[in-house]
């Protein structure tokens, strides 16, 4: 259980991180030939959007994606798409470059951390199609 006394990663990082961890994403993803194809490009800024609104309430923060989505059903959200073991490996390269971008005096290591091994849970979870 959280404890009420400390800050939620979100509040302790702001909502500027989070912004500048889901830009250096879609940056890559929009030239990205596995990932790519799967973000139609006139809503590549309504998945960034979700994306950030996501990381945001899971870290603590504003609950704007589930008053405007519903519950995060990820699973039943990406089953349209078929995500390999390489898919979800590169979802992981883009994000690793992303949050390499951002200074350790912004993201510090334990918060770091904590973001990475949520990351690969979610990219492992994801995975829906053999091969």
């Amino acid at each position: 259980m959280a404890n009420p006394n400390q800050p939620t990663v979100y509040e302790h990082l702001g909502p500027e991180v989070f912004d500048r961890i889901v830009a250096g994403f879609y940056r890559r993803v929009a030239d990205d030939d596995i990932l790519g194809p799967m973000y139609p490009a006139e809503d590549m800024a309504g998945a960034e959007a979700r994306l950030r609104m996501f990381l945001e309430q899971y870290w603590g923060g504003p609950d704007a994606y589930s008053r405007e989505r519903g519950h995060p059903r990820l699973r039943m959200r990406h089953h349209p798409f078929a995500i390999d073991g390489a898919a979800a490996d590169r979802w992981l390269e883009l994000m690793a470059a992303s949050l390499s971008e951002i200074p350790a005096a912004e993201l510090d290591d334990a918060a770091r951390v904590a973001i990475w091994d949520h990351m690969v849970r979610v990219a492992d979870m994801l995975i829906n199609t053999p091969g």
